[in-house]
């Protein structure tokens, strides 16, 4: 489930998997149709390998990037404290991100 908050004038979203973890979240937008655009990007790009970014934080935590085709990043994860963590959260991102609901929150 995408969850669509507005923060002050902005808004952003984040991706929650089955289990109401959080999986990916998105950066800050300017407006409710641009976070819509970024819920879009999410589907359509989370199959597409190119598209993901791994990194080794320099406290040797993992997290991932997942950018759109243009390279922008539409969403980030949270630290992982090792490789299969961080691997199983792309792959959750994958299986729950195609189908996804939106749900606006307060």
């Amino acid at each position: 489930m995408f969850e669509l908050k507005k923060s002050g004038d902005k808004f952003h979203f984040v991706l929650k998997a089955g289990n109401g973890q959080v999986i990916l979240t998105s950066q800050m937008y300017a407006s409710k149709a641009s976070a819509m655009n970024g819920i879009e990007s999410v589907k359509k790009n989370c199959g597409d390998e190119k598209c993901w970014e791994t990194k080794t934080a320099k406290n040797g935590k993992f997290h991932f990037n997942l950018k759109s085709t243009n390279g922008q990043i539409v969403g980030s994860s949270q630290m992982y404290k090792d490789e299969s963590g961080m691997k199983n959260g792309i792959a959750s991102v994958q299986k729950n991100a195609p189908g996804a609901d939106v749900k606006e929150v307060e």
